[in-house]
């Protein structure tokens, strides 16, 4: 016999489950899982928002390298070298 430390009603060994460490009955863990998509939604917005915001800064920050590293190219070392006047 197992005892539910959330509803306090006893159940059989298989009549529980392991949820975050705690042995819990089905009943409680359907009201956990009816629970957590409700805090998930709200902060996955906002995750969502702050990962293309880092994403942004992220690019950024690389073409910006990027940029500065052509910058550093000296225009002797490109001048006719490809492109070829008719």
């Amino acid at each position: 016999m197992a005892r539910c430390p959330a509803c306090g009603h006893f159940f059989c060994r298989e009549c529980v489950t392991e949820h975050d460490d705690k042995i819990i009955c089905a009943a409680c863990l359907a009201k956990i899982a009816r629970a957590a998509p409700a805090r998930r939604q709200g902060l996955g917005g906002m995750r969502r928002v702050a990962l293309g915001l880092l994403g942004f800064i992220v690019a950024w920050f690389f073409f910006y390298v990027l940029a500065q590293g052509l910058l550093q190219i000296p225009a002797q070392s490109h001048e006719n070298s490809v492109w070829q006047a008719p």
